[in-house]
């Protein structure tokens, strides 16, 4: 009786969609998915809107999502996709790994960020992982995460800093934040710009979006002092 070694089942391939506003990106990352072992290319969409809609009809196991792109951003898609139910792996691949984008993106559904400058192994490994439901951080990223948990976060501001905040946070301009703190305008500029510098931002609504992820100021703030 002759022994015959069964052949290995072919394995299934992880099923991509690329999105990317920039159509260099998108053509790149797509030959380099298409000519790995294991991987398939459904699609590609160039905005947020284009991404929900493909994830509906194609239904792949992860997508590659950029956060910057017009009409309907990366964060507002995976925000929806969370919403529809869709079950697929959203992988974030960005330039940007500042506070502002990364906390936002993994609390709205996604499973990993990277950066799109990582390593061609690295992101095929992240794809994988992130179809297997792992979470998949760019070193930098990880770091960040590591330094917010260490951060005290409620020394972190000063309480008249909290105070301009939380009028800024509710609507009010600074010469009216000024008038209800009773200090003058420049004073409450000056406030403005130590917080941007402490939590690592560049205008007042990122002030505000940063202060609410670090949970420094919390919905009720936003109602009028």
């Amino acid at each position: 009786m002759t022994d015959r070694t069964a052949e290995p089942a072919a394995e299934t391939p992880i099923r991509l969609l690329i999105a990317d506003d920039h159509p260099i990106v998108r053509d790149g990352l797509s030959s380099m998915f298409a000519s790995a072992p294991g991987f398939e290319v459904l699609g590609e969409a160039a905005d947020g809107a284009a991404v929900v809609r493909l994830a509906q009809e194609l239904q792949p196991d992860v997508i590659l999502m950029d956060l910057r792109m017009p009409g309907m951003d990366g964060l507002t898609a995976i925000t929806e996709l969370t919403r529809l139910g869709v079950t697929a792996r959203v992988l974030v691949l960005t330039t940007y790994d500042t506070d502002t984008h990364v906390l936002p993106a993994i609390e709205a559904g996604a499973t990993g960020y990277l950066l799109k400058d990582s390593p061609r192994e690295d992101l095929l490994r992240g794809a994988r992982a992130a179809a297997e439901g792992e979470s998949v951080l760019s070193p930098s990223v990880a770091a960040r995460l590591m330094n917010r948990v260490r951060t005290p976060a409620p020394q972190l501001l000063s309480r008249r800093e909290l105070e301009v905040l939380e009028l800024v946070a509710a609507g009010n301009t600074n010469r009216e934040a000024a008038a209800r703190l009773f200090i003058t305008e420049a004073t409450v500029k000056s406030h403005l710009l130590n917080i941007y510098a402490k939590l690592g931002v560049g205008d007042r609504a990122a002030a505000v979006t940063e202060a609410f992820n670090r949970r420094l100021l919390t919905p009720e703030t936003r109602e009028p002092l």
